[in-house]
């Protein structure tokens, strides 16, 4: 493979993982988010049923939605992740690939190449 069209290539590659990495930390933001809603609604429904917190059917139903709503958003984020972790990999093996097919030579010594 020619060199300046691998270097073309390993760029792409790179703003690719870049991106990917953008969006795994999304990811862990809105895994974080669910979490937090999940816990606010688990939390909320123990204080009604320990009476610390008045029972209203609407205060019921709130705290229903943001605990179920957040263990629907968490396992949709999970299986997001896993999918861009997968993408991830293979683009880091692929840019691996390429670099290791160059044969690039050490600067210090010249005449050794790596495999």
């Amino acid at each position: 493979m020619n060199d300046n069209l691998a270097h073309s290539d390993i760029a792409r590659l790179e703003e690719r993982i870049e991106e990917l990495h953008q969006s795994l930390a999304r990811c862990d933001k809105i895994a974080m988010a669910a979490q937090i809603a999940i816990g606010g609604g688990v939390l909320w429904l123990v204080l009604m049923l320990v009476t610390l917190l008045p029972f209203s059917p609407t205060a019921l139903f709130a705290a229903l939605a943001s605990g179920l709503g957040g263990v629907v958003l968490l396992g949709s984020n999970k299986t997001t992740r896993e999918e861009l972790d997968g993408q991830l990999q293979a683009l880091e093996d692929r840019r691996r690939a390429l670099i290791d097919a160059m044969r690039l030579r050490l600067v210090e010594d010249p005449g050794v190449t790596l495999h």
